[in-house]
């Protein structure tokens, strides 16, 4: 993954060259850009950026041997960047018969635009990402359009807005903009294409592929036949997340949903580092060792208190740009474990997010289900749909601060399609208040241990102990009561 930024307007070269060094975190590996035509590549301390009217630029974090001028990558009339990780990439270059100029897995992307091109970039775009299979966040022009889109779940961000003096920009982050006076800022969503500054509406797959009308329709199938379908797509989904790896660290708070990601890894040989935080006395770091132990797995932990909370606030704060006390409190454990990561030479990271949203996690869903029958489904998928907006922009940001790539197997498309499929009684029983039933059910066949498949649901603020650190102490703390004021100067 990477950092990406884009900008129009007049004398540009100066605030391409300021978004990317606010970027420099997510790309660290080398810098690349293009301006009006004219690429270059190297690192920020002796780039030579032209100046012009457009410009796209790009951050590299090389983690499966790409080389620093990979992006932007431009031939012919077309120039992209992209932020992503597409899983299909080898099996479009083969259906396609398609010859790769560099070894950037997202030249996929531009040969299928090149390809479908017809006149029109947008035609060409929509077309292209139905094909395509990946966590993304990409800007493709071809010499008069430029359009950016995410992937259908939001895995990946991107960010826009305009200023008083007509400079249009986008970025990976909102600091990229905020860094070039743009203070009104919005997030592109997952279904929708910036399209020439326009924001324009698309018809999102996972909106396509999962019908409402059609949730539960496989109930018809035995719950040993949805079972065994959920276990084979979650183990290819991580196998595709590891791919060219030798090893991986995962967000380990010692609960199911990341328990199982670790067992399906070290099941495929992959070198699994175990990352888990919390106070001395928190819930994680108890289960997350035992777990360890039982499964003869790396762990490295970070016992924490209030100090540490303090010290911590106001980096992750500036990682997910908004004062949130949920986004700190969830996102700081997983902030000092891409930090212990980040120190351990590793590059990409797992974790469990969305699992909760699929199976049926939150205790609210009880409700749901107790009031709605099957369609609460409805409100499993539309909390899909919205993870973008708090959960998936928190935990990339506080990852990508420390140089680490988070990838979510759980949020892979077919698993989403077969989760949106399995029906409610298969993942709340009202007699077990533990929920997720079926997903455990997978744990306890791939081998994860009965305490972790009896495991309670807990919060990750509240299993690492640190929400109430925070909260009760440190956010009281007169040094701490006007940081959020932080961001007062820019609009959200």
């Amino acid at each position: 993954m990477c950092g990406i930024a884009g900008v129009m307007g007049t004398d540009i070269s100066k605030k391409l060259y300021d978004m990317l060094i606010s970027l420099k975190h997510r790309g660290p590996d080398g810098t690349g850009v293009f301006v009006d035509g004219v690429t270059s590549y190297g690192n920020l301390d002796n780039l030579e950026i032209f100046e012009g009217s457009f410009g796209l630029g790009h951050n590299l974090l090389s983690i499966v041997g790409c080389e620093p001028d990979s992006q932007p990558i431009a031939y012919d009339n077309y120039v992209l960047v992209c932020n992503g990780e597409i899983y299909n990439f080898k099996e479009l270059k083969n259906k396609f018969n398609i010859d790769f100029k560099t070894d950037s897995d997202c030249e996929i992307i531009i040969s299928l635009i090149k390809m479908f091109y017809e006149g029109s970039l947008y035609d060409a775009v929509i077309k292209t990402i139905e094909q395509v299979d990946g966590d993304y966040a990409f800007a493709v022009y071809d010499g008069r359009n430029f359009a950016s889109v995410r992937d259908p779940v939001g895995v990946k961000p991107l960010y826009f807005g305009e200023n008083d003096e007509k400079i249009f920009a986008f970025a990976s982050e909102k600091k990229a903009l905020w860094k070039i006076g743009i203070t009104n800022v919005k997030t592109l969503p997952p279904d929708s294409m910036l399209y020439n500054k326009e924001l324009v509406k698309i018809n999102n797959k996972l909106n396509e592929n999962v019908n409402i009308q059609n949730l539960g329709s496989q109930s018809n199938l035995s719950k040993e036949t949805l079972r065994k379908q959920l276990k084979e797509l979650l183990i290819t989904s991580v196998e595709k997340r590891v791919s060219g790896l030798s090893e991986v660290g995962i967000l380990f708070s010692g609960g199911i949903d990341s328990t199982i990601i670790a067992k399906i890894t070290d099941d495929l040989g992959i070198k699994t580092h175990l990352y888990s935080v919390g106070h001395k006395d928190s819930a994680d770091l108890k289960f997350a060792r035992k777990t360890a132990e039982e499964m003869n797995l790396s762990l490295k932990t970070s016992v924490i208190d209030v100090k540490d909370v303090r010290k911590y606030v106001i980096p992750v704060l500036d990682a997910v740009e908004e004062f949130n006390i949920m986004k700190i409190g969830v996102g700081m454990p997983a902030y000092i474990a891409a930090e212990m990561a980040h120190e351990d030479n590793l590059k990409v990271m797992l974790s469990g997010q969305g699992a909760d949203e699929l199976f049926g996690g939150y205790n609210r869903y009880l409700k749901f289900y107790e009031e709605k029958g099957e369609r609460a489904q409805e409100d499993l998928k539309n909390d899909i749909l919205n993870l973008y907006h708090v959960n998936l922009q928190r935990d990339d940001a506080v990852t990508m601060a420390n140089s680490i790539e988070l990838r979510v197997p759980y949020l892979d498309p077919d698993i989403i399609n077969i989760a949106m499929n399995i029906p409610m009684k298969y993942k709340i029983n009202k007699d077990d208040t533990l929920r997720k039933c079926i997903l455990r059910e997978v744990g306890a066949e791939l081998g994860v241990p009965e305490e972790i498949v009896k495991r309670p649901k807990k919060a990750a603020q509240y299993g690492s102990g640190i929400h109430k650190m925070l909260v009760k102490k440190v956010l009281k703390e007169e040094s701490f009561k006007n940081i959020q004021n932080r961001f007062d100067q820019y609009s959200n």
